[in-house]
This record gives C-alpha cells, sequence and structure tokens, in this order.
C-alpha cells in the first residue's frame, strides 16, 4: 500500500555504510585537528599568548610543548579583535619565533565584520591550508542581534563553524573571557551561549598558579574524544619570557580559587620537610631539589620551612636544615 506523507523528504543511512576513521590531533589530548577547542579563563591570564606559543611551533613544524611530534610544518590563521595586528599581534609573533609568512589573517571589507558563522573562515582555510584556526576572543564575533540570542540561533552559527572545521581538517580554537559568577560548574563559566561549550569537543581553562604570579595552568574540563590529559603549566615571567613548563597536578575547583590550592601545597612541603629532615640534616639545596619533585614552588618551601620552626646553620661553605622539636 503506497502511502503519502507531507514530512519532508530524507535519506536513512545504515553505518555499515560508513567508514569508520581515527580520530586526528593537533596535540593529543588537548587539541582535536578538524573539531571545535575552548580556551576560557579570565582577562591577562595568558590565553592567547599560550596560543600564539602554539602557533609558532606549528609554522616551524616544532613538536608540541609535550614533546609529541607533528608531520610537517603549517599554516595558521589567527583572527583576533582586541590587539592591534603591528603593534602587538606581530611582535609576540616575532618573540615566540613564529614564521609569519604562514600566519595570515581575514581582513574584512569595510562594514562587514566577522561574524562566528561566517563563510570566509572556511575559504581561509581553504585557500592557506591550515591546520589551525583562532579566533579571539569568542565574544567580540558574537552578533549584537537580540536574535543571534536565541538557542536554536547560536546552535545553527556554531555549528557551521564545527562543519568547516571537520571538512577541512583544520582544529578551531576560540578564546574565551569567564563571566563573573564565582559558583557552579567551570564549564559554565565561560561568557556566550552554553551551546559552545556543548559543541567544542575540548574545553581547556587557563588560570593563575596560585604558588607562583608568573605561573599559568592549562587544565583540561571537558574532553569527549580522549582521556582528560593532565593540567599543563608554562610560565609567563615580565624578565624572562615565556616558557613551556611541562604536566603538573591541578584541578578546576582549585585553579578557579574555590579550593585553597596553596594551603594544600603548603601541607605537602611541610610533610615531606619533616619525612626528609625527621633523621638527618641536609643542605638547602638538596632540600629545593628533592621537593621539587612534588612541584612546589620556593616560595611555599619557604613558607613550610618558616612554619615548621626550621633552623639553618653553617657547615663546609653550605648552609644545613634542622628540623626542630622532633619527637
Amino acid at each position: 500500500m503506497n502511502e503519502r506523507y507531507n514530512e519532508s523528504s530524507y535519506r536513512l543511512k545504515y553505518f555499515d555504510q560508513i567508514e569508520a576513521k581515527d580520530i586526528s590531533w593537533l596535540w593529543y589530548p588537548y587539541f582535536p585537528a578538524g573539531k571545535i577547542t575552548i580556551v576560557q579563563g579570565d582577562p591577562g591570564e595568558g590565553k592567547t599568548t599560550m596560543m600564539l606559543q602554539m602557533a609558532a611551533l606549528l609554522t616551524r613544524g616544532k613538536p608540541m610543548p609535550d614533546g609529541s611530534e607533528i608531520p610537517e610544518a603549517s599554516s595558521v590563521i589567527f583572527q583576533g579583535a582586541e590587539d592591534g595586528v603591528s603593534d602587538t599581534i606581530k611582535p609576540r609573533l616575532i618573540e615566540a619565533g613564529a614564521d609569519c609568512s604562514k600566519i595570515a589573517f581575514i581582513d574584512p571589507e569595510e562594514g562587514r565584520p566577522l561574524s562566528l558563522g561566517d563563510s570566509r573562515f572556511e575559504r581561509a582555510i581553504r585557500e592557506t591550508g591550515a591546520k589551525l584556526l583562532i579566533i579571539d576572543p569568542l565574544q567580540a564575533f558574537l552578533t549584537t542581534d537580540p536574535e543571534f540570542q536565541r538557542k536554536g540561533s547560536f546552535r545553527n552559527v556554531i555549528g557551521r563553524l564545527g562543519r568547516a572545521a571537520e571538512s577541512t581538517g583544520c582544529a578551531v580554537v576560540l578564546i574565551g573571557h569567564m563571566n563573573k559568577n564565582g559558583s557552579g560548574k567551570s564549564i559554565y563559566r565561560g561568557l556566550g551561549s552554553i551551546d559552545a561549550a556543548a559543541a567544542a569537543r575540548s574545553v581547556l581553562l587557563v588560570g593563575r598558579d596560585a604558588d607562583d604570579p608568573y605561573r599559568r595552568i592549562m587544565l583540561p574540563i571537558k574532553s569527549s574524544l580522549a582521556p582528560e590529559g593532565s593540567a599543563f603549566a608554562f610560565e609567563l615571567d615580565p624578565q624572562t619570557g615565556f616558557r613551556w613548563i611541562g604536566a603538573c597536578s591541578y584541578t578546576a575547583e582549585e585553579l578557579l580559587g574555590n579550593v585553597p590550592h596553596a594551603e594544600t601545597k603548603l601541607q605537602k612541603a611541610k610533610d615531606r620537610l619533616q619525612e626528609i629532615l625527621y633523621d638527618c640534616d641536609l643542605p638547602g639545596r638538596e632540600v629545593y631539589e628533592k621537593m621539587s619533585s612534588l612541584e612546589i614552588g620556593k616560595r611555599t618551601i619557604d613558607s613550610a620551612k618558616r612554619e615548621l620552626g626550621v633552623s639553618v646553620y653553617r657547615k663546609n661553605d653550605m648552609w644545613y636544615w634542622h628540623l626542630d622539636n622532633q619527637e
């Protein structure tokens, strides 16, 4: 019996018709290729600097910060809205050692500002062969049209960007600022629609280490395509500049200040000091070396030293630490 339906036509496919393929990665397990990643955090915490440093590595074909190799040097598109390209972005790229001939940006026509779902992003990716598109910040590319803020409208826009990423194999990174809400899950604190976090396959939080004002932490808070990786630290020192540090131990609650990370590390430092100084005195230099395996900085070690009442004395041109009041 023939039946007629008014619904729109559709095509039904079975999964035996689909060829399975592996996920490709720009940097496993943080930045999947052909997918959207969000990097979010408070202003001034180093999100843009971190991504420019990563872009520089890609343009030179150098390994990722954890040592993982990349197949070859590749092009990058950096689309910024807050910093000047000539007086801020270009100098930072030079400082990072980037091949600036491989980093492009879209110079929008006057009267036609770029929006998040703009088709020119996909065109630029295909023209340059870029493996990484950075949009900074996400909020600057959201239209002010009130209709855009409706859930369905934003989902359509972010969906177009996601399809562009998948069809080109380009990793798309949206840099976003955090809102002022100090409660709730960290993934919900990015400004803009929650649909952005829902569409992203990876969401990374960047924040400041409470124990070290120059140390920053990149922490996965969503990882849909791989097990969550370790937190990864980098340094922004006014004197020495940027430096990748490596994997470290941190939680989102500690990074957002909901749990006092400094107190946790101080207690670890005190416990470890009591262990290593329990039955022998040690040179201060050796104490610092032993504590480094716990990723505890000098400031925290010195605080633990004061609270435990550790005294020092000189012997053979070296300063030794002695734990007083041992039981």
